[in-house]
């Protein structure tokens, strides 16, 4: 019998043998998408499918303290602090990064070299993943230049080929939805070989669900050994220790 989270992990297609991928959460105010966050966590440090003894999560804070996410990945029976301890889990807390005016792209270069620093030191783990939890700060961080947070995801894909990295940010598509600034999650798409949408549900408030994700996985490759972008949409209820992932009307 699967469990509940099946159906997002056959989405995203995680037992491939596949690595160097970069997956883009994009959620709205009426929907965050920090669950998928918690869920990628706890899949990636203590999913037995994945080797997790030879896994290790960089993970790089913007939007909540590693207490946060301690508090509630025990809820998820994943202790980070123990991780943390073992060094599977690397946590960078950048909640007071603010780069000068005049040093955006020298501060956003360091955090970078930071990152690249322990993925070397890391290499010889198999599954390395770096975690972005709100790439939307890191630009209010980088005083609004969308340019330089551009640059900088850049670099952080060439570890992808070069190291086999995976690479889960997530960015609120809502507060990009008028003017030039839409074309930032246009890049960031482009960029993404996943793309994960938490959406309301399109009929509206439901008591036993609280919205939908829409899954564009571009890596999935077909019959004929060739790349084919495959769509996937089911529905969702948080929980207070998990989330139950269902297709519509597959509930009594």
């Amino acid at each position: 019998m699967n469990r509940p989270a099946s159906l997002l992990d056959n989405a995203l297609n995680l037992e491939s043998t596949q690595k160097g991928r970069v997956v883009l959460v994009e959620d709205c105010v009426e929907t965050s998408g920090a669950f998928v966050l918690h869920h990628l966590i706890k899949r990636f440090l203590s999913s037995p499918n994945l080797s997790s003894s030879d896994s290790i999560v960089l993970f790089v804070a913007f939007a909540q303290p590693f207490s946060h996410y301690d508090r509630v990945l025990r809820k998820m029976g994943c202790n980070l602090a123990a991780q943390r301890e073992t060094k599977r889990l690397l946590f960078f807390d950048m909640l007071m990064l603010e780069c000068p005016d005049d040093g955006v792209e020298g501060g956003l270069i360091a955090l970078y070299g930071n990152i690249q620093k322990a993925v070397e030191v890391n290499s010889s783990n198999k599954n390395i993943t770096l975690m972005i939890d709100d790439i939307s700060l890191l630009e209010v961080a980088a005083n609004g230049s969308t340019k330089d947070v551009l640059n900088f995801m850049h670099y952080c894909h060439t570890l992808t080929t070069q190291f086999g990295c995976t690479i889960i940010t997530v960015l609120h598509e809502d507060i990009y939805s008028s003017g030039d600034g839409f074309t930032f999650p246009l890049q960031m798409e482009y960029l993404a070989d996943i793309t994960i949408k938490t959406e309301p549900l399109i009929t509206g408030l439901a008591a036993d669900v609280h919205g939908q994700l829409t899954i564009l996985n571009k890596g999935m490759i077909d019959g004929f050994g060739s790349s084919k972008g495959k769509i996937h949409n089911f529905h969702y209820k948080i929980k207070e220790n998990n989330v139950d992932y269902f297709y519509p009307g597959s509930r009594s």
